[in-house]
């Protein structure tokens, strides 16, 4: 629990710097418009047995208690990440053998733009998967896919298109799927390298005093200075002309 919350806060860190410098970095308001790229990677977080971080923990002794605020706060940034996230390249994929409403809670399940279940034994586990919607879409119920002929079977929904479709998944052995993996490792990237750079020219800026007032504003401090020093020296020009005059010495030209 402790360990999914801290990547759930570091993630929402990084969503809350990539809100921030979107338009500044891509130029656009979604990365979607330009795509991910090496240094604007897509990020994926997988949350498998989603239920057991946002398990609602009962009791008054102080372990519990702690449980309880974990998941409560998972939730809570889980739901920042789905509501949020999409636009600037994080995706969010929840999955879990729980069927009931409290193992996704609906507040996070609702703004999914995309739903999936495989077979269901009960109405109820349909609609805690899928929503209330299902309950109008009969041939497209979960609940029809108990046969072993709908292995690999799931009904789907999408916020872009109204009611319920089947697909079929293929199924991949483990050894293919680590096959892929391995081949396409080089494909990733740091998604906090941009921002991990920033960081160090900040650093490195602090530690040559780039960033201490007195030296930002050099330019603008000399010419003051240079300002204030020529009016006293033209000051004591006319000074000096004054008194020679009233003296009656001969004025030599002015100091260069």
């Amino acid at each position: 629990m402790e360990e999914a919350n801290k990547l759930f806060r570091h993630l929402v860190e990084l969503r809350r710097a990539r809100s921030t410098s979107v338009r500044r970095m891509l130029g656009v308001k979604s990365m979607w418009d330009v795509g991910p790229s090496e240094h604007w990677p897509l990020v994926v977080l997988i949350i498998d047995e989603a239920h057991t971080y946002f398990r609602d923990h009962k009791g008054s002794d102080q372990q519990t208690k702690k449980l309880a605020a974990l998941a409560a706060e998972n939730a809570r940034l889980v739901e920042d990440l789905v509501k949020k996230g999409r636009s600037v390249g994080l995706l969010v994929i929840l999955t879990t053998q729980k069927s009931t409403g409290d193992a996704i809670p609906t507040f996070i399940r609702d703004v999914c733009p995309v739903g999936l279940s495989f077979a269901q034994k009960t109405a109820e586990a349909s609609v805690a998967a899928l929503g209330e919607e299902i309950r109008e879409w009969p041939d497209a119920n979960p609940i029809n896919l108990q046969d072993p002929a709908y292995i690999g079977v799931a009904s789907m929904n999408h916020q872009s298109q109204p009611g319920f479709t089947r697909i079929r998944t293929p199924y991949v052995p483990d050894a293919e799927a680590a096959h892929v993996a391995e081949q396409t490792a080089n494909l990733t990237a740091d998604p906090y390298a941009p921002y991990r750079r920033r960081s160090a020219a900040r650093r490195h800026r602090g530690r040559a005093g780039l960033d201490r007032p007195e030296v930002r504003g050099h330019h603008r401090t000399q010419h003051t200075l240079g300002g204030a020093y020529g009016a006293r020296r033209a000051e004591s020009e006319a000074g000096r002309r004054r008194r020679c005059r009233e003296h009656g010495e001969p004025q030599a030209d002015s100091l260069q």
